[in-house]
């Protein structure tokens, strides 16, 4: 049985992964028991009724015919599933605590469904490919449940790293860091860090997780010919977040706008809505299959495109047709502690608001690969007149001129420059092959049935 003390921390601490409210004892008892079988199929936790969702306590009537409903329902979960059921008084007012285990006969089942834990949400598993997936991340164990026993909670977890979570979380300080790891269920039974706290905690984890990583790059052009710049975000989970953030920052096109007067903050105005990057971001993190040891999350920057990728496509238990309405997770307790720093909003939502903000913008919708390596690829606004000044002091002006000819007509002829730009078709053969060579330009097709194709590379 939990303490008063334990009790008190967790209500303090809301709901999430582990834990989930109910101010009331429902009339269908069920809804209770599905709650019940979703956390015996994820890593166990608390429920408490007689709380409301502000985490206030409110007190609730559990006298002998709501315990033996409530018992009956659990005994119809299979395998059998033993919880502790007791009454608890807190604050002087009555409460029911109901301690889930991690089951280790999963997957418990209850009326022919199997319910998982999605973050601070339960989740039943609906079709053939749901249930698969988790048949598969059951046999191999979610990777961020697994323990990491290479990591010592007193040695390798700064406080900085724990107090940074706890302000974000909105934890009080009246709650202990060794409490704090209890209710999250961070640590495994014999008291090793699993690997998702390592991810979210521990000093350097990229020494225990080499690919756990965020790589960015900044291509010159639209291909992967020219690196301009390369850097590798390291850290806690979230500190790669928002080294990732502010480096997009120096590399993207970001104006400012005054919002009101006096003392008011300016208001950044990035060429690609900053959510739409933290969403793209988040998800990476929070679903990226950590067991694929050979790949890293990349973002890559190019001329007309940013792509985020991770390793891992689309999970199988989510169809191509559900995909951006619901959410399945690789990865249910890093998902749980970004949902408690409030980095993710409610289960599913991601992918619409990527969409919507694009399009509010006026760009092009994110596209989504969801095959092999999961990415989201977010096309920049393009400018050319402002692309192709930055060329004017490193061009000649018939280069130029030559330049904004095929932009205007991608199948324009060499008869048609010499026209346009008043030089001799010499000339105009001399520059083309200059531009050729900068790889500015190139030739696709054939000379009469082809086209001009601009490289928009900076100089």
């Amino acid at each position: 049985m939990l303490s008063t003390a334990e009790i008190k921390s967790l209500i303090l601490s809301g709901e999430g992964y582990n834990v989930e409210f109910k101010k009331t004892i429902p009339s269908k008892v069920k809804e209770i028991t599905e709650e019940i079988c979703a956390f015996a199929n994820a890593s166990g936790g608390a429920i408490i009724i007689g709380v409301d969702d502000n985490n206030v306590i409110q007190g609730v009537t559990f006298n002998n015919v709501k315990r033996s409903a409530l018992q009956n329902s659990i005994n119809e979960i299979t395998p059998t599933l033993h919880c502790d059921v007791y009454n608890a008084n807190i604050d002087e007012k009555d409460i029911v605590i109901i301690e889930v285990p991690s089951g280790v006969n999963k997957p418990y089942v209850l009326s022919g469904a199997i319910y998982v834990r999605q973050g601070p949400n339960s989740q039943k598993l609906t079709t053939v490919e749901e249930m698969r997936d988790f048949f598969q991340q059951a046999d191999r164990i979610y990777y961020d449940e697994a323990p990491c026993k290479a990591i010592g909670i007193t040695q390798d977890i700064p406080e900085a790293n724990i107090n940074q979570f706890r302000e974000l979380a909105g934890l009080g300080s009246t709650v202990s860091n060794e409490q704090v790891f209890n209710n999250l269920k961070l640590v495994t039974k014999e008291g090793f860090l699993k690997n998702g706290a390592a991810l979210f905690f521990a000093q350097k984890p990229e020494q225990f997780f080499e690919k756990a990583v965020i790589r960015c790059i900044v291509f010159n052009g639209i291909d992967k010919r020219y690196i301009d710049d390369d850097k590798t975000m390291k850290g806690t989970l979230y500190q790669q977040f928002l080294q990732a953030m502010s480096w997009l920052k120096k590399k993207l096109d970001v104006r400012y706008d005054i919002e009101g007067e006096g003392s008011q903050p300016r208001k950044e105005l990035w060429e690609i809505p900053e959510t739409v990057f933290k969403e793209a971001i988040v998800n990476a993190l929070a679903h990226r299959d950590y067991y694929d040891k050979g790949a890293r999350i990349v973002i890559e920057v190019f001329n007309d495109r940013v792509e985020v990728s991770n390793p891992g496509g689309l999970i199988s238990g989510i169809p191509k047709n559900e995909f951006g309405k619901r959410s399945l997770s690789r990865n249910p307790l890093i998902f749980g502690l970004f949902e408690r720093i409030r980095m993710v909003e409610q289960v599913g939502s991601g992918i619409s608001r990527m969409k919507n903000l694009m399009i509010e913008e006026n760009l092009t919708p994110p596209e989504f690969n969801t095959e092999g390596i999961f990415t989201v690829t977010l096309r920049r606004p393009f400018d050319f007149n402002k692309w192709v000044d930055k060329w004017v002091n490193n061009l000649t002006d018939n280069r130029v001129n030559i330049i904004k000819a095929i932009h205007k007509n991608s199948k324009v002829s060499k008869r048609e420059l010499e026209g346009i730009v008043g030089v001799t078709a010499t000339a105009i053969d001399n520059n083309i092959d200059i531009l050729k060579n900068k790889g500015l330009i190139e030739r696709v097709g054939s000379a009469k049935g082809g086209y001009w194709k601009i490289n928009y590379i900076l100089p």
